[in-house]
């Protein structure tokens, strides 16, 4: 990504394994205008044919107080459906970060706001500043959420929160939004890198065949019907049973020492 703009990658900074992918357009608040947007499209891409990487960790430069403070305005005043219809076909960057074979914790770093909230949801883990503004305020410039913010904000805050929030523009803090169920945890700003390294940390040090099985699991939870469910979970689980992995898991728990994986 050396010819990236807007978008940095750094490894090890949260721990081995970890990589760092930034978004640094501090003029404009990290907003997500199509560069951005296709800058991370590229790395995510590259992540996924990343043996060395095992979690991401998306997050905003600092310098803009923001994960991402939405979309870029300029360029939605300027579009005409048809041209937005061919900008919504999917997959989107919102399904990209979503598909990741690889966990992705979102540290959002301030105002995560329309799109950059909606981004955030597509995380699988978002940790917040306590003072971080999120919200869905597409309704004030005549819009609805249109990255996912109807479907995946009540899946996880449940309706009748999501509804306040998309019909009403309101932002609320990240203490909150971690009370309603947005982000999983929020912390003051000096303890907000060092739970991000804790977690990816932990995250990291998993076997990346079972991590990967796991989000698979995970993801159908939203998709499918219970039983159909319970039937794909179970095909993942005896799947693991020819693995490498699993036969060095249990071996090291009976010799009670660290598994050494292969993620085969």
């Amino acid at each position: 990504m050396a010819d990236a703009e807007f978008v940095r990658v750094e490894h090890g900074e949260y721990g081995d394994g970890v990589l760092t992918i930034t978004i640094d357009r501090p003029d404009a608040r990290n907003a997500l205008n199509a560069q951005v947007r296709s800058e991370l499209t590229r790395v995510f891409e590259a992540v996924e044919d990343d043996e060395k990487v095992r979690v991401v960790v998306l997050t905003g430069a600092d310098e803009a107080n923001a994960f991402v403070a939405g979309a870029d305005v300029k360029e939605l005043r300027e579009r005409t459906a048809v041209e937005q219809h061919e900008v919504s076909k999917r997959p989107r960057i919102y399904e990209t970060v979503a598909g990741c074979s690889k966990p992705v914790v979102a540290r959002v770093n301030g105002h995560a706001l329309g799109g950059g909230c909606e981004l955030a949801q597509a995380c699988d883990v978002r940790l917040a500043r306590e003072d971080a503004k999120l919200g869905q305020p597409e309704i004030n410039l005549g819009l609805i959420p249109g990255g996912g913010g109807t479907q995946r904000l009540t899946r996880l805050v449940g309706p009748g929160q999501a509804r306040k929030l998309v019909l009403s523009g309101e932002l609320i803090d990240g203490a909150e939004a971690a009370e309603i169920g947005l982000v999983e945890e929020a912390h003051p700003a000096d303890d907000l890198d060092e739970r991000v390294s804790e977690l990816a940390g932990k995250m990291a040090s998993k076997s990346p065949l079972a991590v990967a099985r796991a989000k698979e699991a995970l993801r159908a939870a939203t998709r499918m019907d219970l039983d159909s469910g319970l039937a794909y979970e179970s095909e993942l689980f005896v799947g693991l049973f020819d693995s490498h992995d699993k036969n060095e898991g249990i071996d090291a728990f009976f010799e009670n020492r660290d598994p050494e994986w292969r993620g085969e």
